[in-house]
C-alpha cells in the first residue's frame, strides 16, 4: 500500500524534488509532547523545473524592413538624373546658339560692324573679299531656299564655262588652229562672264528678296533674260563663237566620236543652264506679283536712292549752280 498515492502520470522530476510523505506510527505510541528529534529533514530549496527556449515577445504584428531603397528605385533615379544632364546641356546648346544668332543680328544691323566675306580669299591673297553675304541671316525663310538655288546655279554655270575651256582644246587638237580663235574666246568668257553674272543677276536678286527692293526685282528681270539668251547661244556651238556645243559636236564626230560626243555634253549643259534661267524667271516673276509690286514702285526706289546718294547731290548742286553763274553772266553782258 505504500505506492498507493503514486501518480503514474506524475513528471519525474516533479517526484523526486518534492519530500516523502511522514512516516504514519500507530496511535498507540503517539506521543504528543515528544521531541521529533528523528524527523527528516526537509529540503526548503524550491524545484527549479527545466526552462525550455523562450519565443521573442510579440511585437504586435510591426515589422521592420531594411531602409536600403530596392535596385529598381536606384536605377530609376540615375535614369532621371541623366536625362535632367541631358536636358540641361541641351538648353545650354540652344542658349549658346541663340546668343550667336542675336551678335550676328546685332552686327547686321550695323552696317559698319559687318565684315566682307564673298568670295571667301586667303589672308594672304593679294585682293579682299568684295560683299557681305550671309542667305540664313539676311534673306527671310520663305525665300531662302530660292536664292540658294540662284546661287548655285551660277556655280554651275561656272563650272561649265570651265569645262567649255577643255572642249575647246579638244577641238583645237582635232581642227588645228582654225579652232584657235574659240579656244582664246572660251578662256575670255571664263574671266569675264563669272564675275559679271555674280555682279548682274545673283546679287539683284539677293538685295531684292533682302530689302523687297522693285528696282533690283526688274534689274534682275532684265539681266537674267540676257543670260538666257546667251546661255542659248552658247550650248549651239557655232564655229568660232568661244563655245561649244551641238553644232561643232555633231561636226566632229566623224574625226573623233570621243571628242565629238564630248562637245555634245557640254551644249547639253548650256541648255541645262538656260532651262534653268528660265523657270527661275517666271517662279520669281510670280512672287514678285503676288507681292503688289509694280514698275511706279521700281523707279520711286530708284529716283530715291539716287538722291540720296551724296555723291549724285553734290554733282546735282554742282552742276546747278554752274548753270545758274553762267546765265548770271550772260544777263550782265
Amino acid at each position: 500500500m505504500d505506492d498507493f498515492d503514486d501518480n503514474p502520470f506524475a513528471d519525474p522530476s516533479i517526484s523526486q524534488a518534492r519530500p516523502p510523505p511522514p512516516t504514519l506510527q500507530p496511535i498507540d505510541h503517539f506521543n504528543p509532547f515528544a521531541t521529533e528529534n528523528n524527523a527528516p529533514s526537509q529540503n526548503n530549496q524550491p524545484a527549479v523545473l527545466p526552462t525550455a527556449p523562450s519565443d521573442p515577445p510579440y511585437s504586435g504584428g510591426t515589422k521592420h524592413f531594411s531602409q536600403a531603397p530596392p535596385p529598381y528605385v536606384t536605377k530609376q533615379l540615375n535614369t532621371t538624373t541623366e536625362d535632367l544632364r541631358r536636358q540641361q546641356e541641351e538648353l545650354d546648346r540652344r542658349a549658346a546658339e541663340l546668343e550667336r544668332r542675336e551678335q550676328e543680328l546685332r552686327r547686321n544691323m550695323d552696317p559698319s560692324a559687318r565684315v566682307k566675306n564673298f568670295p571667301p580669299l586667303p589672308s594672304w591673297f593679294c585682293l579682299k573679299p568684295c560683299f557681305y553675304q550671309d542667305i540664313s541671316l539676311e534673306i527671310p525663310m520663305e525665300f531662302q531656299k530660292l536664292v540658294r538655288y540662284h546661287f548655285h546655279l551660277w556655280i554651275a554655270y561656272c563650272c561649265v564655262l570651265l569645262v567649255n575651256i577643255i572642249g575647246s582644246i579638244s577641238l583645237m587638237a582635232i581642227h588645228g588652229s582654225e579652232a584657235g580663235s574659240t579656244f582664246g574666246l572660251s578662256i575670255l568668257f571664263f574671266v569675264l562672264f563669272t564675275p559679271l553674272s555674280f555682279v548682274c543677276w545673283f546679287r539683284p536678286i539677293y538685295d531684292a528678296f533682302k530689302k523687297d527692293s522693285s528696282f533690283n526685282f526688274f534689274l534682275y528681270f532684265f539681266v537674267f533674260f540676257m543670260q538666257f539668251c546667251v546661255s542659248v547661244i552658247q550650248c549651239l556651238g557655232i564655229s568660232g563663237s568661244g563655245t561649244v556645243g551641238f553644232i561643232n559636236g555633231l561636226t566632229s564626230v566623224s574625226a573623233n566620236i570621243g571628242v565629238g560626243l564630248f562637245l555634245v555634253l557640254i551644249g547639253i549643259l548650256f541648255a541645262g543652264v538656260a532651262g534653268t534661267c528660265m523657270y527661275f524667271l517666271f517662279k520669281v516673276h510670280r512672287i514678285y506679283r503676288s507681292s503688289g509690286a509694280s514698275f511706279a514702285k521700281a523707279q520711286e526706289e530708284f529716283a530715291k536712292g539716287v538722291f540720296s546718294n551724296p555723291t549724285v547731290r553734290q554733282t546735282a548742286v554742282s552742276v546747278a549752280s554752274t548753270a545758274a553763274r553762267s546765265n548770271m553772266e550772260q544777263g550782265r553782258m
